[in-house]
């Protein structure tokens, strides 16, 4: 019920005036401990008192955007709503410069355009201090009427996305407003009144910047100033050649650079590169030469072997090895021939063990019963 908007209040451009705020910061708001202790059973005459006890203005501050008094409130002027009177005083109040704000920005959010510019405008000449304090928790100084030109030129201040509105010249050119008139004009016009009431003290004042104006032009001073300008002119001229001459040493040594790479890549291009393929084609002769030689000598050793090695060989094994070698086939022949072999004495063992054991027995139940012993270690089932 506290944080309900009054139900004698009207809507503010179609809405709730509470909606002015963003959601989530009303309901930061709500649970703050200033609104719950402060703001509650405030009345359009009671909340004077509590502005009049503001030191800052300010959105949100802190890691978990703390709202301050000054938006407390504003959520509760929004929610109350007080009379078009009521906010006027609080602009005009000249003795406390945080109510005179607090006006205004209420004022920006609900009132009507021409009335944003009328009570606004004059706030540009208030040139106080105000303490405003930032996100981050630190105060920083600013004025009225920097906050009164926030208010007119931006569309957020304060954590709150504000109404938009036209700029003043399409409402002057509407015609919805007159043309501003500056503070200073009636200061401007009392000061030609003098000027046309006192033609005589003008022309005094008009003979005596005569005189002072051809007496800052006698020869003496005319001639030290010449001076000075021609002394400022040669320093000026001779850093300005001292520069240009180190600009364009640099300059040439630059282009000197470029000429020596130039060339550095062009005889690159024209010998370096001949003598890295030469150098590659070689290196690749070399290499061929010593792999077919490798090749050749591993190639001679597999196929020849020496005379006394052989004669040794045939002695040892008293003429055998001669009727060996006619009989017997290659190393290669034998290994085949005795895999053969082996793989079919396992076929015959296997098949051995697999009549033995039953279970290929013309019954189905034994031979499903001798599978049965045969895995547990059992004899078979001899019917």
């Amino acid at each position: 019920m506290a944080n309900r908007t009054d139900p004698g209040a009207k809507s503010i451009r179609g809405t709730n005036p509470q909606n002015l705020v963003e959601k989530i910061l009303r309901s930061k708001i709500y649970q703050n401990t200033y609104w719950k202790e402060q703001c509650f059973g405030l009345t359009a005459e009671t909340l004077v008192d509590k502005a009049m006890e503001l030191d800052h203005l300010g959105g949100t501050d802190g890691g978990n955007r703390k709202p301050t008094p000054f938006m407390c409130l504003v959520v509760k002027m929004l929610q109350i709503q007080p009379e078009k009177e009521i906010v006027v005083e609080f602009i005009k109040n000249e003795d406390y410069k945080y109510v005179r704000i607090l006006g205004a920005f209420y004022m920006r959010l609900t009132g009507q355009v021409t009335d944003v510019y009328q009570y606004l405008e004059p706030l540009y000449n208030d040139y106080r201090k105000l303490r405003r304090k930032l996100t981050d928790g630190r105060f920083a100084l600013t004025h009225v009427d920097e906050v009164i030109d926030e208010l007119l030129t931006t569309d957020y201040s304060c954590d709150i996305s504000l109404p938009r509105i036209p700029k003043r010249w399409i409402l002057e050119s509407s015609g919805k407003l007159e043309l501003r008139r500056s503070a200073l004009e009636d200061d401007f016009e009392e000061e030609e009144e003098k000027d046309d009431e006192d033609p005589g003290l003008t022309g005094l004042e008009e003979e005596n910047h005569d005189k002072d104006h051809y007496r800052g032009r006698s020869p003496v001073r005319e001639r030290d100033r010449d001076k000075r300008r021609d002394s400022h002119r040669h320093h000026r001229d001779r850093d300005y050649e001292r520069d240009y001459e180190r600009e364009r040493g640099r300059g040439r040594e630059r282009e000197r650079d470029r000429e020596r790479d130039r060339y550095r890549l062009r005889d690159e291009k024209d010998y370096g590169g001949g003598w890295e393929r030469e150098r590659e084609r070689g290196r690749e002769g070399r290499d061929r030469e010593r792999r077919d030689r490798d090749r050749g000598r591993r190639r001679s050793r597999s196929r020849s072997r020496s005379p006394s090695r052989d004669r040794r060989e045939r002695e040892r094994d008293g003429g055998q090895h001669r009727k060996r070698n006619r009989h017997s086939s290659s190393p290669r022949r034998r290994t085949d021939a005795a895999e053969d072999g082996r793989e079919k004495s396992r076929k015959k063992k296997e098949k051995k063990e697999k009549k033995d054991d039953g279970t290929d027995h013309p019954d189905p139940e034994i031979a499903e019963q001798n599978r049965i012993r045969a895995a547990l270690g059992l004899k078979p089932l001899r019917p």
